[in-house]
């Protein structure tokens, strides 16, 4: 586990020295391990008679699930725990299986994200005598597993079985799954009241998790939202102009006043970072 460093005390010129340094960089995120165990480790084998790609008797894998199929979405301060799970068949029956979530390019040698599952064995259901439906368990945490916003993004995750005669069926790219940054959207329609036929401004903020800092910051300019409005009265929004935040994430347009209702910017995300809406913002039109 990554462990936060403190400093129990400073005095006279360190004092001065550890205030003048930001928060982000006085406390320090140590790089866990990321060593992914081989399929003898995980399997309890010293060699496997067969891989995915190599041998027509390795067991066959379907159903891949992770997150009952939504994106993983963390925060400054998530600790997510979400089933994974597969079904494997093997004409000898299926003992045990492995999931895991990694980030890079080669799972030998280029890994700079890993989330494996909580669990020793996977709990795996018999649905007949050659096919089971396996269950697994991992914990993803935004301060301990997420330390660069880079690992932002699609992830591979690993998918394997072990059948009853030893047989193994391990593939590293079995598919992906998205890891995404919380995004949060802010809206202020002014002025309140105003008269029918007048401008309303209406204004904004889209910010999304530093997973660096441990804070929020502005999204890049140019990302696209929507600006909504639901009359009074009424229980649905309505798109009513698309709009592009300038730098820091910023959201500035106007309308014409002309009835009574809630406004608000809604949107849809990006690959590294989840959609969000904001909380409609009241407008007496008078």
């Amino acid at each position: 586990m990554r462990i936060r460093a403190t400093v129990a005390a400073v005095t006279g010129a360190l004092a001065l020295s550890a205030l003048a340094v930001p928060f982000a960089q006085a406390d320090s995120r140590d790089a866990a391990s990321l060593d992914r165990p081989s399929a003898a480790e995980r399997f309890g084998a010293s060699s496997a008679k067969s891989a995915y790609n190599t041998a027509a008797a390795a067991p066959t894998v379907s159903n891949v699930t992770v997150n009952a199929g939504k994106n993983l979405v963390f925060g400054t301060t998530t600790v997510k725990t979400f089933e994974v799970s597969l079904t494997a068949t093997h004409e000898s029956g299926i003992a045990d299986a492995y999931m895991d979530l990694w980030h890079g390019t080669d799972p030998a040698s280029d890994i700079d994200g890993y989330l494996p599952p909580n669990e020793e064995a996977a709990d795996c259901t018999p649905l007949s005598a050659t096919t089971s439906t396996c269950k697994l368990t991992i914990t993803g945490d935004t301060y301990d597993d997420l330390l660069d916003n880079s690992l932002a993004g699609n992830w591979h995750v690993t998918a394997a079985a072990l059948a009853n005669d030893g047989s193994e069926y391990w593939n590293d790219f079995y598919s992906t799954h998205k890891v995404q940054r919380t995004s949060k959207l802010t809206v202020n329609a002014s002025p309140e009241p105003v008269k029918k036929g007048k401008t309303i401004t209406v204004s904004g903020r889209l910010t999304r998790a530093d997973w660096e800092t441990l804070g929020y910051s502005g999204m890049p300019s140019g990302q696209s939202a929507v600006l909504q409005f639901r009359k009074k009265g009424s229980t649905t929004y309505s798109n009513v102009k698309g709009i592009k935040t300038t730098t820091g994430g910023y959201l500035k347009t106007t309308v014409t006043a002309s009835t009574d209702g809630y406004f608000r910017f809604t949107y849809a995300g990006i690959t590294s970072t989840a959609p969000a809406t904001a909380t409609g913002d009241f407008v007496d039109v008078q």
